[in-house]
């Protein structure tokens, strides 16, 4: 019994002391548990600073983390594409099932549908990020060699200095994503710290991975940058340099095209002042006119066109297209060069055109190389034919090789021929009445039959004149109801109708005050009884 009291007690003994030595204060039981809370609140709050930095990343959308996930896409679709083509060919070359063709088909498919998705994604294919990093192209480089084109070098210096400022913000774009990711990183790693799992670390790792890729893209971004931005400034300093080049070029051809104009302003004031013919005076301008047009558009031509061989050859081949197409343009411009040439119509002269039945008498304005104008006047074909006057008349220049063309007023002749016809009766003296017709006429028409005289004379020495009278001619004619008196004479081309109405009066009344001569006109007579003759007047003296 005693024993066993002894036993007891130094078993007693012993427990006590092992529970000594190895039992934990309470205080540092409670000081555990408030660390592993607070790690625990910590690890917690980093999380949730971990998803809004995700968050941020992903609302900011950005073509980067797109290009990269197109790439992350690919790298997965050809691997998936591969696995799936090692599965087909076990599939192939063991024996066939039920189920195994099932499987074959399915996998048949999806190996369409990873072919189709790595087709479309396989620019990402070499490198994330190869369409960002190049910088966008803004076209031809312009050669600057006339004055259209200085807008086109403005646009293209406009447009480089706008691509490289797009540039520019994908480089900020990038530098806040590495930024996002660095961020992301550096909770990664507190969280490990704190709280370490497989998952997170195999997150830090990716993340790690992403980020060294970010960075090697910007790194070659701000390279390529430095380039780009010097490229622009040699391409903004050439053009710059051809735009000023033209813009010198530009003003000296307007100082001369002025100069030209001056020059032949002052020759129209001098001739204006010295010629006092106006049908030379007009001619004079016109030709110093087409001199001065002609040179500025030689000069024009000139300085913008580097190879004349190439205009001529250009010119050659598209005039055979136009001859053909604008035939009447042509004629109309090498008739205008006849008539320049030849000189068979001046302006101030009176012609005659006849065009399709319709005549058109007119004094002409101008001659441009196109149309001849015409102001019609009043004639006696605006009054028999037309019945309408004061018409501006346009006549193409190429109707002088298909139609007729009278000019009244040809090589300094201002004189035309015109006449007058009247009708007596077959019992009158017309003897008598064609010498009181010629006398009449000679009386009005003496003046420009002087006139005309010289003028022929002058014409010899151009033309084959074998008649050159210029006397009043008078014709007698036999008709059914009477003889007609038909009498002609020189009269001013511009004025016919005036001394054309003045010398039928005078006949009429000198035909009237005589009494064997009786003018006949359409009427019916009836005698009842024999004819009584004519009485003559009595002697003066009685």
């Amino acid at each position: 019994m005693r024993h066993t009291t002894l036993l007891g007690r130094i078993l007693l003994f012993l427990f006590l002391t092992t529970f000594s030595l190895f039992a934990v204060p309470a205080e540092d039981v409670i000081a555990e548990d408030n660390a592993e809370i607070e790690r625990q609140a910590a690890t917690v709050e980093l999380r949730n600073e971990l998803q809004k930095t995700q968050k941020d990343l992903l609302k900011e959308n950005s073509i980067w983390i797109k290009s990269y996930d197109s790439y992350m896409a690919y790298r997965e679709a050809r691997k998936s594409l591969l696995d799936v083509k090692d599965r087909i060919n076990q599939l192939q070359n063991r024996s066939s099932s039920v189920e195994r063709k099932l499987e074959l088909e399915a996998l048949q498919a999806k190996e369409k549908i990873l072919t189709e998705q790595i087709d479309l994604l396989r620019a990402q294919g070499t490198s994330p990020f190869v369409l960002l990093l190049k910088p966008d192209e803004a076209g031809e480089l312009p050669n600057i060699t006339n004055p259209f084109e200085i807008v086109m070098g403005f646009s293209y210096i406009k447009r480089l200095g706008s691509q490289y400022q797009d540039y520019l913000v994908r480089k900020e774009d990038l530098q806040e994503i590495i930024a996002n990711f660095d961020q992301q990183i550096s909770l990664y790693e507190k969280i490990v710290a704190l709280n370490p799992s497989e998952s997170d670390i195999e997150q830090l790792g990716t993340t790690r991975v992403k980020v060294e890729k970010f960075k090697l893209a910007l790194e070659t971004l701000t390279m390529t940058a430095d380039v780009y931005e010097k490229r622009i400034e040699s391409t903004e300093a050439k053009i710059n340099k051809e735009i000023k080049e033209q813009i010198y070029k530009l003003l000296s051809i307007f100082v001369i095209i002025i100069i030209l104009l001056l020059i032949a302003f002052l020759i129209k004031r001098a001739v204006k002042r010295y010629v006092v013919d106006n049908e030379r005076f007009y001619m004079i301008n016109k030709i110093v006119t087409f001199i001065s047009v002609t040179l500025v558009v030689i000069i024009v031509l000139f300085s913008y066109m580097d190879n004349v061989g190439y205009l001529a050859t250009v010119l050659g081949f598209a005039s055979a297209g136009l001859a053909i197409a604008m035939r009447d343009w042509f004629m109309s411009l090498f008739g205008w060069i006849v008539i320049f040439v030849g000189g068979s119509i001046h302006v101030g002269d009176r012609v005659r055109f006849v065009k399709e039945g319709m005549e058109y008498v007119g004094d002409v304005l101008d001659i441009s190389p196109l149309r001849i104008t015409l102001m019609e006047d009043i004639t006696l074909t605006t009054i028999e034919t037309n019945r309408r006057a004061g018409r501006i008349i346009f006549v193409p220049n190429n109707y002088i090789f298909t139609s007729m063309i009278a000019n009244y007023s040809h090589a300094s002749l201002k004189t035309v021929w015109d006449g007058v016809d009247i009708m007596i009766t077959f019992d009158s003296d017309h003897k008598k009445a064609v010498s009181i017709a010629k006398e009449i006429c000679r009386k009005y028409s003496k003046g420009y039959t002087e006139i005309t005289r010289k003028q022929l004379n002058k014409l010899r020495d151009r033309y084959s004149l074998k008649s050159t009278n210029v006397e009043p001619r008078v014709f007698t004619f036999i008709e059914s109801n009477g003889v007609k008196i038909s009498a002609w004479y020189l009269t001013n081309a511009y004025a016919t109708l005036t001394l054309r109405s003045t010398i039928s009066a005078d006949i009429v009344d000198a035909f009237n005050a005589e009494y064997d001569i009786t003018i006949a006109y359409p009427t019916q007579t009836f005698y009842t009884s024999p004819m009584v003759p004519k009485k003559q007047p009595p002697a003066e003296n009685e």
